[in-house]
């Protein structure tokens, strides 16, 4: 059988280690052609805060050497030896500035690295550069004082999503296989949507956040049951890979704890037994959004696939996303600066209806018991979990959407046939998972008819990632991927 050539703009992480394990390729060379392909495209996209020529090609130098070294011996070298990768400009990275797009850490260099990047460094990966996020990885857009706007390779005058934006417009423009995004409000979900491209948020705590910024370089960890560090990827197969470079307990844990990832719940789509909502009433998906999502519906049951519409028994559509957005705000309240927390403080107790602003100002009792009813929804989920494998819904209820650079709260969103939106209802749909910290995985599906990526979200029981991670290759091998951008695509090397 004639072996299939390697695409090196728009291959998988999974096929490019298969060409640098059989030569068709060196380390440096890959390396090369992906900073080449930074230098021609980067500046339309502007994706990237830092690039590490000089650093990556070093590494791509040690990574050939090394397999040089070992060849034909029985020493095993790391599971992504070689590869080029990029890294969240959240992630401390030791001698690489890191930023988190705040102008107060424009010069900022780590002294050390994050663990996901030691993680991805101890398995071979070598960083060509940081990508973009919104100051301080608090939006759905990717700009911000230090970087400025990142733009989404299949229309710049739209987003690529935030907040880890410049990580999945990089990956779908071909500057680099690998990505780790960080995820509390949809932050891998929704770029990978946007930008058409996979993104996995794991079950809570399976990956370590310690390095990741916020909070603040020398103020040690913020505790919560929300936010999530995740992988990035042009295939589910890469998500996988990734994941299982990444996770696992922190050096603390690891002394107690060791991580197993489980095998997927089934071994062929006809066996898994799917839920699925594409709408809701009370946030109506984008028309031409939902018409996509509706036909990948379509081809997975022609597909044999089980599939059961409607929400789970138990489960509060608005009560569970008024949660999430009580606790959001319950974790954003110790980054505010004290006279914005009062602020907050005296508007919650004048009645704000907001959720978020409640949350900011609750007392830690009324933490607890919104954390009891958080741990009620996840056992409400799990029920479901008993009978059912995966539940398929929107990862947004619209496609990307313009630049806009206004005041957050001034902002509103126009999706195609339901009227205008508030901003942050941007996080309606990926609320779910985030809540019950289930692992929950964005895959691509189509496009609309204006061109624009759509991604379905598959969300898994706690604890079973590769479930939907296995969901997610098999909707890939229905409605066939990962497709590059135009703009990209006609820069090939």
């Amino acid at each position: 059988m004639a072996r299939t050539v390697f695409d090196p703009d728009f291959g998988t992480a999974t096929q490019a280690l298969a060409a640098l394990r059989r030569g068709a390729m060196s380390s440096r060379e890959l390396t090369e052609h992906v900073l080449a392909r930074i230098d021609k495209l980067n500046p339309a996209i502007n994706c990237f805060v830092t690039v590490t020529p000089n650093e990556a090609l070093a590494a791509a130098k040690r990574a050939d050497a090394q397999r040089g070294k070992r060849s034909g011996k029985s020493a095993k070298l790391g599971p992504l030896h070689g590869l080029p990768i990029v890294v969240k400009d959240t992630y401390a990275t030791k001698g690489v500035r890191t930023t988190a797009g705040a102008k107060m850490l424009e010069q900022h260099v780590p002294t050390e690295d994050a663990v996901v990047v030691a993680r991805l460094r101890a398995a071979g990966a070598v960083i060509v550069g940081k990508t973009n996020t919104p100051e301080w990885a608090a939006d759905w857009q990717a700009f911000n004082d230090v970087t400025g706007q990142s733009n989404n390779p299949w229309d710049l005058t739209r987003t690529p999503g935030g907040s880890t934006g410049g990580g999945a417009a990089a990956l779908a423009a071909g500057l680099g296989f690998l990505e780790v995004g960080s995820d509390i409000a949809g932050s891998i979900r929704v770029p990978s949507h946007f930008c058409g491209i996979y993104g996995h948020k794991p079950t809570w705590n399976v990956v370590p956040l310690r390095g990741h910024i916020p909070p603040l370089p020398g103020q040690g960890g913020t505790y919560s049951e929300l936010p999530v560090a995740g992988p990035m990827a042009r295939s589910a197969e890469d998500l996988r890979l990734e994941l299982s470079v990444l996770a696992g307990p922190d050096d603390a844990d690891a002394v107690g704890y060791i991580y197993r990832l489980l095998s997927p719940r089934k071994k062929a789509l006809r066996d898994y037994r799917i839920g699925y909502v594409l709408d809701d009433p009370s946030y109506p998906v984008d028309s031409g959004m939902k018409a996509v999502l509706a036909e990948a519906i379509t081809a997975l049951r022609k597909a044999g696939a089980r599939l059961t519409e409607g929400w789970p028994a138990g489960v509060e559509p608005i009560g569970q996303y008024q949660l999430y957005g009580w606790l959001l705000g319950a974790f954003f309240a110790i980054a505010l600066p004290d006279a914005e927390y009062d602020r907050m403080r005296e508007t919650a107790a004048k009645g704000a209806e907001s959720v978020f602003t409640q949350g900011t100002a609750a007392l830690h009792r009324e933490w607890l018991q919104k954390t009891g009813q958080r741990l009620a929804a996840r056992a409400t989920w799990a029920e479901y979990f008993k009978t059912h494998d995966a539940f398929l819904l929107p990862t947004a209820f619209m496609p990307a959407f313009p630049h806009d650079h206004s005041p957050m709260e001034a902002r509103v969103l126009k999706p195609e046939g339901s009227g205008t939106r508030p901003y942050n209802s941007m996080s309606r749909w990926i609320s779910y998972a985030t809540l019950t910290g289930c692992p929950a995985t964005t895959v691509p599906v189509g496009r609309t008819r204006g061109g624009l990526p759509v991604g379905l979200q598959i969300m898994g029981p706690f604890l079973e990632d590769a479930t939907p991670l296995d969901i997610a290759a098999r909707v890939e091998q229905v409605v066939g991927g990962f497709v590059p951008p135009p703009l990209a695509s006609g820069a090939r090397g």
